[in-house]
């Protein structure tokens, strides 16, 4: 009997797991990597950077350093709210997935749209853009590297940081667990020399400590941005929940060991820095860190410049990490071209939405405007940071019957929340700026794309051969969750 001729459908897809068990992404992250990832992310170029504008928005050596560890105490607090999220809702993107799973498609889509297109890649950048300055600088001794030098540095480094990743988990978490080390070594290093120089009897930086303080309430809101800036990082091990190991332990554990942990030793190493400067020389250092080594360790202040480019490229190491989980999770919810949520068939790593991470990423380096990419980064993530926080209350308020491992008492989460609304409106109100705006605008531009191709899937045909087409070339296939 003759067949019927039928027309073909386009070709979908191919997962060669169908009729067996799916990909998943392997869970290789432990509590030893999951402290790294938290403390490696963090410090990065902030430490070595910030202090500098903390004091200046501050006024104050005191002030400052309250500044420092109310930050850490914020990061503690939102970590702690985010490991109860972690055992409820046991899947990897962080806010993404919890705004997702809380509060629906639509703020979940504009997060991860915002994220993915401009946050995450632009943070990538700069952190990369402060390897590059401190890895070439000395090829250039008295005077200025060259933008050109410093880009392509940057550039390499993000390279390098795609292949690492993509090649394997525990290759990038060993490099994650080694350059931490070294990081807080040298952080080490600083606290000790601050120590001599207090033995010594240099304390003037502390004497009428609080004098000149400012206390404006958006001065003080843009002071908790550069602090921050230098905590950012204390909620990556949620964007990699299905590759930790039993995450319902490691998870508060890593978050009660690591923020501690990196706050203290802020507080030491900004201690270390007044006790070599005074506040006005430590305004006008330009580069904090290098300026306590030259004061400090003479002719071995080249050892400075080294840690911080090893810490900034662990901390992007650990950016790239958690960042690329945030697009990956992203498409594989529909919020993102369905390419983005597979992963390598043999090293089982999700190669495709680290390699769109690396093009965004390459994009920010070139362009290279990154004057006030810190006070624009905070505002977006504190507001998405209130967002999931709210979600967390939610829960506990209207459905406690959930199962949790770990229950964080709701006076904490309250805390964060009160913070979130204070750091994204106090700025604002107290120094408005047009970026703001523009930002916003960019977030809620996602309208224009989430109803034709997710609320309605209007995809034309021709993307499902476009996707057929880098699935063989990229050697990827579909992925299972892994929520177990």
């Amino acid at each position: 009997m003759r067949k019927r001729k039928t027309t073909d459908p386009p070709p979908s897809p191919v997962d060669p797991s169908e009729g067996g068990e799916k990909l998943r992404l392997k869970q290789e992250v432990g509590l030893i990597s999951g402290v790294s990832l938290i403390a490696g992310t963090m410090i990065g170029s902030g430490i070595f950077m910030s202090p500098e504008w903390v004091l200046h928005h501050m006024g104050s050596p005191a002030s400052s350093l309250l500044i420092w560890a109310a930050c850490g105490v914020l990061a503690t607090f939102g970590a702690l709210s985010y490991a109860e999220l972690g055992t409820i809702i046991k899947e990897s993107g962080g806010e993404y997935i919890y705004i997702l799973r809380i509060f629906g498609s639509f703020p979940a889509f504009l997060f991860a749209y915002t994220s993915v297109i401009l946050v995450r890649p632009a943070g990538l950048a700069a952190v990369c853009l402060s390897f590059a300055e401190y890895a070439v600088a000395p090829f250039y001794p008295g005077c200025s590297s060259p933008q050109a030098v410093v880009k392509c540095a940057a550039a390499a480094c993000i390279l390098v940081l795609a292949i690492i990743n993509c090649l394997n988990v525990r290759l990038a978490t060993s490099i994650m667990n080694v350059f931490t080390a070294a990081k807080l070594l040298a952080l080490l290093v600083i606290v000790a020399g601050g120590m001599v120089l207090l033995a010594k009897g240099q304390t003037q930086s502390f004497q009428n400590a609080f004098q000149n303080t400012t206390a404006g309430i958006g001065t003080v809101g843009v002071a908790f941005y550069q602090g921050l800036w230098s905590y950012d990082g204390w909620n990556n091990l949620n964007y990699v929940t299905e590759e930790l190991k039993k995450p319902e332990v490691t998870l508060p554990r890593a978050v009660m060991i690591a923020i501690p942990l990196v706050t203290c030793l802020y507080l030491l190493v900004n201690v270390s820095y007044f006790a070599a400067m005074t506040p006005t020389e430590l305004l006008t250092s330009g580069a904090v860190a290098v300026t306590w080594g030259d004061k400090v360790l003479g002719s071995w202040a080249w050892l400075i410049s080294l840690s911080v480019a090893l810490s900034t490229f662990g901390s992007s190491n650990g950016t790239f990490f958690s960042g690329g989980r945030v697009c990956y999770i992203a498409a594989r919810e529909g919020h993102m071209p369905e390419i983005l949520s597979m992963a390598h068939v043999r090293c089982l790593t999700p190669s495709p939405a680290l390699l769109f991470t690396s093009a965004m990423s390459l994009v920010m380096v070139m362009s290279g405007n990154f004057t006030s990419i810190v006070n624009f980064f905070s505002f977006i993530a504190w507001f998405f940071y209130g967002m999931t926080i709210s979600g967390l209350l939610y829960l506990k308020i209207k459905k406690p019957e959930l199962p949790r491992s770990y229950k964080v008492p709701i006076i904490i989460p309250i805390i964060v929340l009160m913070a979130a609304v204070y750091l994204v409106l106090a700025p604002i109100i107290d120094q408005p700026q047009i970026e703001f705006l523009y930002i916003v605008l960019f977030m809620f531009s996602g309208v224009i794309l989430y109803f034709p191709l997710v609320r309605f899937k209007c995809h034309p045909r021709f993307l499902q051969r476009v996707t057929l087409h880098l699935q063989l070339f990229l050697e990827v296939a579909p992925t299972a969750r892994d929520a177990n």
